[in-house]
C-alpha cells in the first residue's frame, strides 16, 4: 500500500487499541494488539507517518533506531537480587530497567500524556545478540523483565532484504504475532505530503516532468545507485536554504543527495534552467503587474518543460505572498485571544493586588511554558509551534513598551495600539497577496489562455497548503471561473498525456540542458 494508506492504517490501529469499554477495559487486550510492522524501501517515508499519526491521535511518541542499541541499553543491566524460594535465601538475577522502558516514562512526565507509540526503526537490522530481545519484544511487549505500560501501541519498521543486507528474516512465530504492512512508493501520494511540507518548488515542477525519476534503486558493475523520497526532500531543503541565502548549488552537492548518476545529472540540469528562468522571465516583475513584452513573447514560443517552469515560478513568487498573509492572520488571531486573556486577568478580583505590568509578564511566562509543553509532547507542527511563538514574542515586545506607572486601563491601551499594529499588518499582506494573484492571471491569460499550463496553475492553487486556504477565505473571481470551466478532474488524464509527450520532445533536447 501507499503511504498515506499506511498512515490511516496506523491511525486506526491506534484509536482501535486505545478504546475502552464501559467497564475501563480495553476492547482488545493487550494480548491481542499485535504490533504494526512496517516494510519497505529505505527513504519511503515510514518514520515521518509515524510521527505525524501520533500527532493526530494526540499521544505521545518515543522513537529509537535499533541498530544504535546494545543488548545491555535495551534489556538493562544484570544484577543479583537475594531472594526467599521455600523457605531457602537464593541468589537471583535480575535486570535494571531497560533505557527505551524508562524513556516512554521521561516522556509522560514531560507531557502529562498516559497513552503513546513507541517507535522501534529498523527492527530487522539488529546485532546477533540483540535479535532475541527484539522477537520477545514483538511477541510478548518487553524487553528483558519489564513490560511496555499499558497505552502504548508498539509500530515497528525495516528494510525488506533486497535493500539492505544485514536485515534478519523474521520466523513464522514471529511474524504470526505482527500485522505487517508492505509500503510503497506512490509519487502523487508523496506530492500531497511534499506540497504541504512546501518543498522546493523546482523539485515539485521537476517530478511533474520526470516522475519515472521519483524513486529508483538499481544495482550494476558500479555499484548501487539509487534516489529516494527522503533524497528528494533533503536536497529540497538545502535547496530552500541556499536560495535564502544565496548560495550555489552545483552538480556535486546535488549529487550528494540523489545517489543516481543519470537523476543527479538531469536535475542539475534542469536546476541550472530553473534559476535562469527565475532571472530572465523577471518573475516578481510579472507579479507587480509589469510584464516586459519580451518576456511575454519569449513564454509564447517556449518549450512545455520552460512553460510549466514558468508557471512553477509564479506560484513559488505567489506562494510566498500567501504564506505570509495566511502566518499575519494565524498571529493575529492568536494575539487577539492573548489579549482577551489579558482583559479577562485585569479584571479578575485576585489580580487586583498586582500591577498590570506583572499581571501581563505572567501571561508571557505562561504562555511561553504552554509552548514549552506542546512541543514536548509533539501535540504542535513546527508551523503551529512557529505562529505561537510570534504571537508571545509579539506580547511580550508590547509589554517592554509599557510604563510601571501606567494604571490597567492605560497598559491595556498600549497593548491595544500593538494589536492594532498587527492588524494592519494582516491586511497589508492580504492585499499584497490578492494584487500579484490578479497580476499572475492577467499574464497567464495573455500567455496561455485555456491550454494546459493554466490547469496546471489552477490545480496548484487549489492544492496548496497556503495557497487553498488563502482563496478560501479571500474571494478571486478569476480563480472560482477557472476552476469551473477547465475540469480539474476530467483534463487530468489529457494533462499527464501532454506531460508525457512533451517528456519524448525534451528528451530530444535535452542538449539544451
Amino acid at each position: 500500500m501507499d503511504i498515506k494508506r499506511a498512515k490511516q492504517e496506523i491511525e486506526t490501529t491506534v484509536r482501535a487499541y486505545l478504546a475502552k469499554d464501559d467497564g475501563g477495559n480495553y476492547r482488545i487486550p493487550a494480548l491481542r494488539q499485535r504490533p504494526l510492522l512496517l516494510m519497505g524501501p529505505p527513504g519511503v517515508g515510514k518514520t515521518q507517518i509515524v510521527e505525524q499519526a501520533a500527532r493526530s491521535c494526540g499521544i505521545a511518541l518515543v522513537a529509537y533506531t535499533i541498530t544504535h542499541h546494545t543488548r545491555q541499553s535495551a534489556v538493562g543491566l544484570p544484577f543479583i537480587r537475594q531472594r526467599d524460594i521455600d523457605g531457602k535465601t537464593c541468589s537471583v538475577t535480575e535486570y535494571t530497567m531497560s533505557e527505551i522502558i524508562a524513556s516512554i516514562y521521561t516522556k509522560m512526565e514531560q507531557t502529562g500524556l498516559r497513552q503513546g507509540i513507541l517507535f522501534i526503526d529498523e527492527i530487522n537490522c539488529v546485532s546477533e545478540t540483540l535479535a532475541p530481545t527484539m522477537l520477545q519484544f514483538l511477541q510478548y511487549k518487553t524487553f528483558g523483565n519489564q513490560a511496555i505500560p499499558e497505552g502504548w501501541v508498539i509500530v515497528a519498521a525495516g528494510n525488506p532484504p533486497e535493500y539492505n543486507k544485514s536485515v534478519r528474516e523474521f520466523d513464522l512465530v514471529t511474524l504470526d504475532r505482527v500485522r505487517r504492512i508492505d509500503v510503497e512508493p506512490n509519487l502523487s501520494v508523496w506530492q500531497e505530503y511534499a506540497r504541504a511540507q512546501r518543498l522546493h518548488p523546482a523539485v515539485l515542477a521537476y517530478l511533474e516532468l520526470r516522475p519515472q525519476h521519483f524513486y529508483k534503486v538499481e544495482q550494476d558493475v558500479d555499484g548501487i545507485q539509487f534516489v529516494t523520497a527522503r533524497g528528494w526532500e533533503d536536497l529540497s531543503a538545502m535547496l530552500v536554504t541556499c536560495d535564502a541565502l544565496d548560495l550555489p548549488v552545483d552538480e556535486a552537492v546535488i549529487g550528494e543527495y540523489l545517489r543516481h548518476p543519470d537523476v543527479m545529472r538531469d536535475f542539475a540540469a534542469y536546476w541550472a534552467l530553473y534559476k535562469k528562468y527565475r532571472s530572465d522571465y523577471g518573475i516578481e516583475d510579472i507579479l507587480r503587474g509589469r510584464p516586459a513584452d519580451k518576456v511575454v513573447a519569449r513564454a509564447l514560443d517556449a518549450a512545455f518543460d520552460e512553460r510549466l517552469s514558468l508557471v512553477s515560478l509564479l506560484l513559488a513568487g505567489l506562494n510566498v505572498r500567501f504564506s505570509a498573509a495566511r502566518e499575519n492572520d494565524a498571529v493575529t488571531d492568536a494575539c487577539y485571544q492573548q489579549l482577551r486573556t489579558f482583559k479577562r486577568a485585569l479584571s479578575q478580583p485576585d489580580q487586583q493586588e498586582d500591577s498590570p505590568t506583572a499581571i501581563l509578564a505572567r501571561q508571557c511566562a505562561d504562555a511561553q511554558a504552554r509552548l514549552d509543553r506542546e512541543k514536548a509532547a509533539g501535540r504542535m507542527t513546527p508551523y503551529e509551534l512557529g505562529i505561537h511563538r510570534r504571537a508571545v514574542s509579539l506580547l511580550q515586545n508590547w509589554s517592554e513598551t509599557i510604563s510601571q506607572e501606567f494604571d490597567a486601563d492605560e497598559t491595556f491601551d498600549a497593548v491595544r495600539a500593538g494589536f492594532n499594529q498587527q492588524v494592519r499588518k494582516r491586511e497589508d499582506s492580504v492585499a499584497a497577496a490578492s494584487d500579484a494573484l490578479e497580476f499572475a492571471f492577467d499574464f497567464m491569460e495573455r500567455c496561455f489562455a485555456q491550454q494546459q499550463e493554466m490547469v496546471v496553475f489552477v490545480n496548484e492553487l487549489a492544492l496548496g497548503p497556503d495557497s487553498a486556504p488563502f482563496l478560501a477565505e479571500n474571494e478571486c473571481e478569476r480563480f472560482d471561473m477557472y476552476s469551473r470551466t477547465l475540469l480539474l478532474d476530467s483534463n487530468h488524464d489529457e494533462l499527464l498525456a501532454e506531460l508525457q509527450r512533451d517528456d519524448i520532445r525534451s528528451n530530444e533536447h535535452s542538449a539544451d540542458f
